[in-house]
Protein backbone atom coordinates (compact mmCIF):
# COMPACT_ATOMS: atom_id res chain seq x y z
CA UNK A 1 0.00 0.00 0.00
CA UNK A 2 1.71 3.57 -0.95
CA UNK A 3 2.21 6.09 1.97
CA UNK A 4 -0.64 9.08 1.86
CA UNK A 5 1.22 11.98 0.66
CA UNK A 6 1.16 15.07 3.08
CA UNK A 7 -0.63 17.73 2.10
CA UNK A 8 1.57 21.01 2.10
CA UNK A 9 0.65 24.48 2.85
CA UNK A 10 -1.11 27.17 0.19
CA UNK A 11 1.50 29.10 -1.71
CA UNK A 12 1.70 32.92 0.00
CA UNK A 13 0.56 31.35 3.71
CA UNK A 14 2.06 30.86 6.20
CA UNK A 15 2.28 28.80 9.65
CA UNK A 16 3.42 31.08 12.78
CA UNK A 17 4.93 29.48 15.69
CA UNK A 18 7.43 29.87 18.35
CA UNK A 19 9.23 34.05 18.75
CA UNK A 20 7.18 34.68 15.17
CA UNK A 21 4.11 33.91 16.74
CA UNK A 22 5.30 35.45 20.04
CA UNK A 23 6.32 38.43 18.20
CA UNK A 24 2.99 38.95 16.09
CA UNK A 25 1.26 38.44 19.51
CA UNK A 26 2.85 41.62 20.77
CA UNK A 27 2.46 43.75 17.45
CA UNK A 28 -1.36 42.90 18.74
CA UNK A 29 -1.26 43.51 22.15
CA UNK A 30 0.44 46.63 21.65
CA UNK A 31 -2.26 48.03 19.23
CA UNK A 32 -5.09 46.72 21.45
CA UNK A 33 -3.90 48.85 24.41
CA UNK A 34 -3.02 52.01 22.75
CA UNK A 35 -6.36 51.37 20.98
CA UNK A 36 -8.17 51.51 24.31
CA UNK A 37 -5.54 54.44 25.21
CA UNK A 38 -7.67 56.73 22.38
CA UNK A 39 -10.84 55.64 23.27
CA UNK A 40 -11.12 53.76 19.45
CA UNK A 41 -14.25 51.37 19.74
CA UNK A 42 -13.07 47.25 18.44
CA UNK A 43 -15.46 46.02 15.58
CA UNK A 44 -15.46 42.67 13.96
CA UNK A 45 -16.10 42.51 10.55
CA UNK A 46 -16.50 39.23 8.40
CA UNK A 47 -13.78 37.72 6.19
CA UNK A 48 -16.31 38.15 2.89
CA UNK A 49 -18.24 40.49 1.84
CA UNK A 50 -20.35 41.34 -1.42
CA UNK A 51 -17.83 41.76 -4.42
CA UNK A 52 -18.98 44.97 -5.56
CA UNK A 53 -18.31 46.28 -1.69
CA UNK A 54 -14.41 46.25 -3.04
CA UNK A 55 -15.24 46.82 -6.72
CA UNK A 56 -17.32 49.89 -6.21
CA UNK A 57 -15.10 50.91 -3.20
CA UNK A 58 -11.15 50.23 -4.36
CA UNK A 59 -12.07 50.75 -8.09
CA UNK A 60 -12.87 48.41 -11.28
CA UNK A 61 -9.09 50.15 -12.16
CA UNK A 62 -6.68 48.77 -9.70
CA UNK A 63 -5.25 46.14 -9.91
CA UNK A 64 -6.27 44.96 -6.59
CA UNK A 65 -9.94 44.90 -8.08
CA UNK A 66 -8.73 43.46 -11.15
CA UNK A 67 -5.75 41.02 -10.54
CA UNK A 68 -5.86 40.53 -6.65
CA UNK A 69 -8.89 39.97 -5.03
CA UNK A 70 -10.21 36.35 -4.33
CA UNK A 71 -13.43 36.55 -6.01
CA UNK A 72 -16.00 33.29 -5.99
CA UNK A 73 -19.79 32.05 -6.93
CA UNK A 74 -21.69 30.77 -3.64
CA UNK A 75 -24.00 28.17 -4.17
CA UNK A 76 -26.53 31.09 -4.74
CA UNK A 77 -24.83 32.21 -7.75
CA UNK A 78 -23.76 35.59 -6.06
CA UNK A 79 -20.68 37.19 -6.67
CA UNK A 80 -18.46 36.71 -2.94
CA UNK A 81 -15.05 38.09 -2.16
CA UNK A 82 -12.53 37.66 0.58
CA UNK A 83 -11.78 41.05 2.12
CA UNK A 84 -8.36 42.52 0.42
CA UNK A 85 -8.68 44.61 3.23
CA UNK A 86 -10.86 46.47 6.14
CA UNK A 87 -11.72 50.13 5.05
CA UNK A 88 -14.59 48.85 2.62
CA UNK A 89 -16.38 46.64 5.25
CA UNK A 90 -16.22 48.73 7.65
CA UNK A 91 -17.81 51.78 5.42
CA UNK A 92 -20.48 49.08 4.50
CA UNK A 93 -21.15 48.78 7.91
CA UNK A 94 -21.40 52.10 8.52
CA UNK A 95 -24.35 52.46 6.27
CA UNK A 96 -25.72 49.06 7.07
CA UNK A 97 -26.02 49.19 10.73
CA UNK A 98 -27.03 53.06 11.04
CA UNK A 99 -23.67 53.60 12.74
CA UNK A 100 -24.22 57.22 12.10
CA UNK A 101 -26.21 57.65 15.21
CA UNK A 102 -22.46 57.20 16.55
CA UNK A 103 -20.35 59.98 14.37
CA UNK A 104 -17.88 60.72 14.42
CA UNK A 105 -16.98 57.29 14.97
CA UNK A 106 -13.53 55.78 15.83
CA UNK A 107 -13.23 52.36 15.20
CA UNK A 108 -10.25 49.85 15.47
CA UNK A 109 -9.62 46.16 14.20
CA UNK A 110 -7.32 43.17 13.11
CA UNK A 111 -7.17 40.66 11.64
CA UNK A 112 -6.62 38.12 8.45
CA UNK A 113 -6.73 39.66 4.88
CA UNK A 114 -6.43 38.28 1.31
CA UNK A 115 -4.75 39.24 -2.02
CA UNK A 116 -3.54 36.70 -4.93
CA UNK A 117 -0.38 38.60 -5.56
CA UNK A 118 3.82 37.43 -5.96
CA UNK A 119 4.70 36.31 -2.36
CA UNK A 120 7.79 37.71 -1.21
CA UNK A 121 9.60 38.85 1.72
CA UNK A 122 7.25 40.66 3.85
CA UNK A 123 4.09 39.93 1.63
CA UNK A 124 2.08 36.92 1.43
CA UNK A 125 -1.33 36.32 0.14
CA UNK A 126 -2.74 35.60 3.54
CA UNK A 127 -2.09 38.65 5.86
CA UNK A 128 -2.99 40.13 8.83
CA UNK A 129 -3.30 44.04 9.21
CA UNK A 130 -4.18 46.41 12.25
CA UNK A 131 -6.62 49.08 11.32
CA UNK A 132 -7.69 52.84 12.53
CA UNK A 133 -10.72 54.76 11.27
CA UNK A 134 -12.28 57.55 11.92
CA UNK A 135 -15.83 58.17 10.36
CA UNK A 136 -17.65 61.23 10.42
CA UNK A 137 -15.10 63.82 11.39
CA UNK A 138 -14.41 66.74 8.89
CA UNK A 139 -11.70 68.10 10.65
CA UNK A 140 -8.05 68.39 10.53
CA UNK A 141 -8.35 67.47 14.39
CA UNK A 142 -9.04 63.74 13.09
CA UNK A 143 -5.96 63.46 10.78
CA UNK A 144 -3.90 64.52 13.71
CA UNK A 145 -5.37 62.44 16.50
CA UNK A 146 -5.36 59.44 14.16
CA UNK A 147 -1.20 60.34 12.74
CA UNK A 148 -0.82 60.34 16.88
CA UNK A 149 -2.04 57.36 17.72
CA UNK A 150 -0.13 55.52 14.61
CA UNK A 151 3.44 57.12 15.97
CA UNK A 152 2.69 55.88 19.74
CA UNK A 153 1.91 52.31 18.34
CA UNK A 154 5.24 52.25 16.58
CA UNK A 155 7.18 53.42 18.80
CA UNK A 156 5.58 51.86 22.20
CA UNK A 157 6.45 48.48 19.25
CA UNK A 158 10.09 49.66 19.54
CA UNK A 159 10.71 50.50 16.36
CA UNK A 160 13.19 52.94 15.95
CA UNK A 161 14.21 55.61 12.86
CA UNK A 162 10.59 55.81 11.18
CA UNK A 163 9.34 59.28 9.60
CA UNK A 164 6.07 60.10 8.85
CA UNK A 165 6.07 61.32 5.31
CA UNK A 166 2.94 63.30 4.83
CA UNK A 167 1.16 64.91 1.89
CA UNK A 168 -1.97 66.68 0.86
CA UNK A 169 -4.43 65.52 -1.97
CA UNK A 170 -6.37 69.35 -1.64
CA UNK A 171 -10.16 69.17 -1.46
CA UNK A 172 -11.93 68.29 -4.69
CA UNK A 173 -11.75 71.25 -7.12
CA UNK A 174 -7.87 71.49 -5.65
CA UNK A 175 -7.53 68.19 -7.24
CA UNK A 176 -9.89 68.69 -10.33
CA UNK A 177 -7.52 71.19 -10.84
CA UNK A 178 -4.43 69.26 -10.54
CA UNK A 179 -5.39 66.13 -11.89
CA UNK A 180 -6.44 68.02 -15.26
CA UNK A 181 -2.40 69.62 -15.09
CA UNK A 182 -1.25 66.37 -14.66
CA UNK A 183 -2.98 64.86 -17.67
CA UNK A 184 -1.65 68.03 -19.98
CA UNK A 185 1.93 67.92 -18.32
CA UNK A 186 1.91 63.43 -18.81
CA UNK A 187 0.05 63.68 -21.92
CA UNK A 188 2.90 65.62 -23.78
CA UNK A 189 5.26 62.42 -23.20
CA UNK A 190 2.68 59.78 -23.85
CA UNK A 191 4.63 57.98 -25.82
CA UNK A 192 7.67 58.03 -23.21
CA UNK A 193 6.01 56.81 -20.53
CA UNK A 194 5.66 53.13 -19.24
CA UNK A 195 2.90 50.96 -20.25
CA UNK A 196 0.77 51.24 -17.12
CA UNK A 197 1.29 54.52 -17.00
CA UNK A 198 0.14 55.42 -20.26
CA UNK A 199 -3.36 53.31 -18.95
CA UNK A 200 -3.28 55.38 -16.03
CA UNK A 201 -3.18 58.61 -17.59
CA UNK A 202 -6.91 59.24 -18.66
CA UNK A 203 -7.96 57.36 -15.83
CA UNK A 204 -5.71 57.51 -12.85
CA UNK A 205 -3.14 60.20 -13.60
CA UNK A 206 -1.97 60.95 -10.26
CA UNK A 207 -0.80 57.11 -9.50
CA UNK A 208 1.90 57.94 -12.25
CA UNK A 209 3.29 60.16 -9.53
CA UNK A 210 3.73 57.10 -7.54
CA UNK A 211 5.45 54.87 -10.60
CA UNK A 212 8.79 52.92 -9.77
CA UNK A 213 9.41 52.29 -13.61
CA UNK A 214 12.42 54.41 -14.57
CA UNK A 215 10.70 55.54 -17.89
CA UNK A 216 8.10 57.45 -15.56
CA UNK A 217 10.80 58.83 -13.25
CA UNK A 218 12.51 60.68 -15.16
CA UNK A 219 9.29 63.13 -16.07
CA UNK A 220 7.96 62.96 -12.47
CA UNK A 221 10.16 65.26 -10.82
CA UNK A 222 9.17 68.22 -13.00
CA UNK A 223 5.13 66.72 -12.71
CA UNK A 224 2.92 69.93 -11.50
CA UNK A 225 2.70 70.23 -7.42
CA UNK A 226 -0.46 70.06 -5.86
CA UNK A 227 0.53 73.12 -3.74
CA UNK A 228 -0.11 75.54 -7.09
CA UNK A 229 -3.68 74.50 -6.83
CA UNK A 230 -4.21 74.20 -3.06
CA UNK A 231 -7.73 76.39 -2.33
CA UNK A 232 -6.97 78.47 0.81
CA UNK A 233 -9.17 76.16 2.62
CA UNK A 234 -7.50 73.14 1.30
CA UNK A 235 -4.17 75.28 2.21
CA UNK A 236 -5.61 75.83 5.63
CA UNK A 237 -6.75 71.82 6.40
CA UNK A 238 -2.99 71.00 5.76
CA UNK A 239 -1.57 73.29 7.94
CA UNK A 240 -3.77 72.45 11.17
CA UNK A 241 -2.57 69.07 10.61
CA UNK A 242 1.29 69.92 10.42
CA UNK A 243 1.01 72.40 13.36
CA UNK A 244 -1.32 69.75 15.55
CA UNK A 245 1.43 66.75 14.73
CA UNK A 246 3.93 69.51 15.83
CA UNK A 247 2.24 70.09 18.96
CA UNK A 248 2.06 66.42 19.28
CA UNK A 249 6.06 65.64 18.47
CA UNK A 250 4.87 63.63 16.03
CA UNK A 251 8.49 63.94 13.60
CA UNK A 252 7.06 64.24 10.12
CA UNK A 253 8.15 65.31 6.63
CA UNK A 254 6.76 66.22 3.32
CA UNK A 255 6.30 64.14 0.48
CA UNK A 256 5.34 65.98 -2.67
CA UNK A 257 4.65 62.83 -4.63
CA UNK A 258 2.81 60.62 -1.77
CA UNK A 259 -0.86 60.41 -3.81
CA UNK A 260 -3.60 57.97 -3.63
CA UNK A 261 -5.27 57.31 -6.61
CA UNK A 262 -9.12 56.68 -6.09
CA UNK A 263 -11.19 60.10 -6.53
CA UNK A 264 -12.69 59.67 -3.21
CA UNK A 265 -9.13 60.79 -1.29
CA UNK A 266 -9.31 64.09 0.16
CA UNK A 267 -6.42 66.15 1.74
CA UNK A 268 -4.74 64.00 4.06
CA UNK A 269 -2.04 61.03 2.34
CA UNK A 270 0.49 59.75 4.77
CA UNK A 271 3.15 56.95 4.84
CA UNK A 272 5.18 55.85 7.99
CA UNK A 273 8.76 54.89 6.27
CA UNK A 274 11.78 53.69 7.73
CA UNK A 275 15.05 56.22 7.52
CA UNK A 276 17.55 55.29 5.10
CA UNK A 277 20.10 53.44 5.81
CA UNK A 278 18.07 52.25 9.23
CA UNK A 279 17.76 48.48 10.22
CA UNK A 280 14.17 48.87 9.47
CA UNK A 281 15.00 49.56 6.09
CA UNK A 282 17.74 47.07 5.79
CA UNK A 283 15.28 44.17 7.78
CA UNK A 284 12.14 45.60 4.88
CA UNK A 285 14.23 46.06 1.92
CA UNK A 286 11.67 47.37 -0.94
CA UNK A 287 8.85 46.79 1.07
CA UNK A 288 9.23 49.80 2.88
CA UNK A 289 6.33 51.30 4.04
CA UNK A 290 4.84 49.98 7.48
CA UNK A 291 1.92 51.88 7.80
CA UNK A 292 -0.41 53.79 5.66
CA UNK A 293 -3.43 55.78 5.14
CA UNK A 294 -5.70 59.06 4.43
CA UNK A 295 -9.04 60.94 4.37
CA UNK A 296 -11.66 59.55 2.03
CA UNK A 297 -14.42 61.72 1.93
CA UNK A 298 -15.93 60.64 -0.89
CA UNK A 299 -16.12 56.56 -0.40
CA UNK A 300 -19.11 56.29 1.74
CA UNK A 301 -20.58 57.93 -1.99
CA UNK A 302 -19.53 55.02 -3.48
CA UNK A 303 -21.49 53.07 -2.22
CA UNK A 304 -24.60 54.57 -2.29
CA UNK A 305 -24.50 56.70 1.09
CA UNK A 306 -24.76 60.38 1.82
CA UNK A 307 -21.36 62.48 2.22
CA UNK A 308 -19.15 61.50 4.62
CA UNK A 309 -16.24 62.87 5.67
CA UNK A 310 -13.49 59.88 7.24
CA UNK A 311 -9.70 59.12 7.56
CA UNK A 312 -8.22 55.89 9.10
CA UNK A 313 -4.91 54.17 8.70
CA UNK A 314 -3.87 50.28 8.13
CA UNK A 315 -0.65 48.25 8.73
CA UNK A 316 0.54 44.85 8.15
CA UNK A 317 1.18 42.74 11.38
CA UNK A 318 3.89 40.63 9.74
CA UNK A 319 5.61 43.55 8.15
CA UNK A 320 5.57 45.18 11.92
CA UNK A 321 6.88 41.99 13.35
CA UNK A 322 9.81 41.56 11.00
CA UNK A 323 10.75 44.76 12.74
CA UNK A 324 10.03 43.85 16.69
CA UNK A 325 12.07 40.89 16.20
CA UNK A 326 12.32 37.76 17.44
CA UNK A 327 10.51 37.43 20.99
CA UNK A 328 10.86 34.42 23.27
CA UNK A 329 8.03 33.44 25.30
CA UNK A 330 7.79 34.56 28.96
CA UNK A 331 9.36 33.03 31.71
CA UNK A 332 7.12 31.33 34.29
CA UNK A 333 6.61 33.35 37.36
CA UNK A 334 6.32 30.02 38.99
CA UNK A 335 7.44 26.18 38.35
CA UNK A 336 5.44 23.51 40.33
CA UNK A 337 7.81 20.40 40.75
CA UNK A 338 5.80 17.63 41.63
CA UNK A 339 9.11 15.09 42.99
CA UNK A 340 7.15 12.01 43.10
CA UNK A 341 4.25 10.14 41.57
CA UNK A 342 2.41 9.71 44.75
CA UNK A 343 -1.19 10.73 44.26
CA UNK A 344 -0.74 12.90 47.47
CA UNK A 345 2.10 15.27 45.44
CA UNK A 346 0.16 15.18 42.37
CA UNK A 347 -3.18 16.60 44.14
CA UNK A 348 -1.08 19.06 45.85
CA UNK A 349 0.34 20.25 42.81
CA UNK A 350 -2.88 20.81 40.72
CA UNK A 351 -3.97 22.69 44.02
CA UNK A 352 -0.84 25.27 43.99
CA UNK A 353 -1.29 25.49 40.16
CA UNK A 354 -4.98 26.83 40.85
CA UNK A 355 -4.05 28.85 43.41
CA UNK A 356 -1.29 30.77 41.70
CA UNK A 357 -2.94 31.33 38.13
CA UNK A 358 -6.19 32.23 40.21
CA UNK A 359 -4.12 35.09 41.44
CA UNK A 360 -2.61 35.76 37.91
CA UNK A 361 0.71 34.23 38.09
CA UNK A 362 2.25 32.92 35.05
CA UNK A 363 2.60 28.60 36.23
CA UNK A 364 3.38 25.72 34.71
CA UNK A 365 3.94 22.14 36.32
CA UNK A 366 6.43 19.47 35.80
CA UNK A 367 5.29 16.07 36.68
CA UNK A 368 6.97 13.97 33.92
CA UNK A 369 10.32 12.05 33.51
CA UNK A 370 13.19 11.55 35.92
CA UNK A 371 12.13 13.05 39.33
CA UNK A 372 15.81 13.14 39.71
CA UNK A 373 15.73 15.30 37.19
CA UNK A 374 12.37 17.07 37.52
CA UNK A 375 14.10 19.94 39.62
CA UNK A 376 17.37 20.50 37.37
CA UNK A 377 14.71 21.03 33.84
CA UNK A 378 12.62 23.67 36.42
CA UNK A 379 16.16 25.77 36.92
CA UNK A 380 16.88 25.77 33.17
CA UNK A 381 13.64 26.95 32.80
CA UNK A 382 14.64 30.32 34.27
CA UNK A 383 11.25 30.49 36.61
CA UNK A 384 11.53 32.78 39.61
CA UNK A 385 10.34 30.25 42.08
CA UNK A 386 9.96 26.66 42.36
CA UNK A 387 7.44 24.82 44.14
CA UNK A 388 8.46 21.49 45.37
CA UNK A 389 5.36 18.88 46.14
CA UNK A 390 6.09 15.33 47.71
CA UNK A 391 3.73 13.16 49.32
CA UNK A 392 5.88 14.00 52.32
CA UNK A 393 5.66 17.54 52.27
CA UNK A 394 6.16 20.60 50.24
CA UNK A 395 8.77 23.75 50.01
CA UNK A 396 9.92 26.69 48.28
CA UNK A 397 13.27 27.29 46.14
CA UNK A 398 13.75 30.51 45.02
CA UNK A 399 16.28 31.62 42.11
CA UNK A 400 17.67 35.65 42.35
CA UNK A 401 15.10 38.76 42.83
CA UNK A 402 11.62 37.35 43.56
CA UNK A 403 8.29 39.10 43.23
CA UNK A 404 6.94 39.71 47.02
CA UNK A 405 3.53 39.19 46.71
CA UNK A 406 5.03 35.92 45.07
CA UNK A 407 6.78 35.06 48.06
CA UNK A 408 3.66 35.96 50.23
CA UNK A 409 1.81 33.82 48.41
CA UNK A 410 3.90 30.62 48.44
CA UNK A 411 4.48 30.90 52.39
CA UNK A 412 0.96 31.47 52.50
CA UNK A 413 0.54 27.90 50.40
CA UNK A 414 3.04 26.64 52.13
Amino acid sequence: MSKTKTPQAIRGTQDIFGPDAEAFAFVVETFERVRKLYRFRRVEMPVFEKTEVFSRAIGETTDVVSKEMYSFEDRGGESLTLRPEFTAGIARAFLTNGWQQHAPLKVATHGPLFRYERPQKGRYRQFHQIDAEIIGAAEPQADVELLAMADQVIRELGIADVTLHLNTLGDGDSREAWRAALIEYFGAVRGELSEDSQERLDKNPLRILDSKDPRDRKFVGDAPKIDAFLSDDAQRFFDDVTSGLDAAGVKWTRAESLVRGLDYYRHTAFEFIPDEGSAAAGALGSQSTILGGGRYDGLMESLGGAPTPAVGWAAGIERLAMLVGEKGEANADVIVVVEDDTPIAQTHAWHVLSVLRGEGFKAEMIATGSPRKRYDKAVKRGADAIFKCAENGHGISVDGATDSDLIALLERLS
